[in-house]
């Protein structure tokens, strides 16, 4: 296959009902936004600790901070636009997260979870 074949057979898949995806677009503006901030601000932070591990460059704790409030910025407009509160979320992630370890982190836990009692400690 070539790539103009190749893409010719992607864009059969491309979702093409552009009145629904406008109308989701509008109602979803500020989680769209916000989504595409948290993802801008991991990379930022995985920019830095990439430089500092591969690249020997010396860890920017200033600029790490920094990213990391930017990050919290953007999560605080999903809670709100959601209706949760970031001590409902950790707290929720904790239920997850001994229902997923128990007391301590292991690794055959981690590989064999059970994904549906995870779902319902989230419920």
């Amino acid at each position: 296959m070539n790539s103009n074949e190749y893409i010719k057979q992607a864009l059969k898949t491309e979702s093409l009902d552009t009145e629904a995806i406008n109308k989701r677009l509008c109602e979803n503006n500020r989680l769209i936004h916000s989504a595409l901030g948290v993802v801008t601000e991991a990379s930022e932070i995985a920019d830095q600790i990439k430089k500092h591990v591969f690249y020997g460059r010396e860890l920017d704790r200033v600029n790490l901070f920094e990213e990391t409030g930017d990050l919290f910025w953007y999560l605080a407009i999903i809670a709100d636009e959601l209706g949760f509160s970031f001590e409902e979320a950790m707290a929720k992630n904790i239920k997850k997260l001994k229902a997923r370890y128990g007391k301590e982190f292991s690794s055959e836990k981690a590989i064999n979870r059970n994904l549906q009692n995870e779902l319902e400690v989230l419920k």
